[in-house]
């Protein structure tokens, strides 16, 4: 009977105990986090660069268009159709070059803000194993928390942590 007394009471114990649950935005935690308010200035000066090339690039190629169709009627067409040959495999190299560098540019950010969301991801875990949290949600336009108390929000604390070690 002893036993029984004892092992309901303890159920009851479990029983009450609730999770600690908390939740963070995750728009506001990648919005404000330096590291990656400092990748998105680093490739977007990046992509201002390889627009300038490419520009450059654009314009030089015109020119030399230019250049052939001025030239065309005093060519033979057999001279005429070599370099328009020539120039159309020249246009199409180029474009070929221009995209393959915006697809490494656009592919080396993806791989820093991915990194950067891996690194929020497990500075959320450590915060909550060391503040006793059994979850921490995701809030925010994307996230799964409806509702929430202003108290469960962890978002500025966590924030706080981030910012804190980007800077060290």
């Amino acid at each position: 009977m002893k036993k029984l007394i004892l092992s309901l009471a303890l159920l009851g114990a479990v029983a009450c105990q609730q999770n600690k649950i908390g939740y963070v935005d995750n728009e506001e935690i990648l919005n404000d986090y330096q590291a990656k308010i400092d990748v998105e200035a680093k490739f977007k000066k990046k992509a201002e660069t390889l627009r300038k090339k490419t520009d450059s690039l654009s314009q030089s190629f015109d020119m030399e268009k230019k250049s052939f169709n001025s030239k065309l009627k005093s060519m033979s067409q057999k001279n005429a159709q070599e370099q328009y040959d020539l120039l159309q495999e020249k246009g199409q190299f180029l474009g070929r070059q221009i995209q393959q560098e915006q697809q490494q540019l656009q592919l080396a950010s993806q791989t820093e803000i991915d990194s950067i969301i891996s690194d929020v991801k497990e500075e959320i875990r450590k915060y909550g194993e060391a503040n006793g949290y059994s979850y921490i949600l995701s809030g925010g336009e994307n996230g799964s928390v409806l509702f929430g108390n202003d108290k469960d929000e962890v978002t500025e604390a966590v924030l706080k942590i981030l910012n804190d070690n980007y800077k060290k």
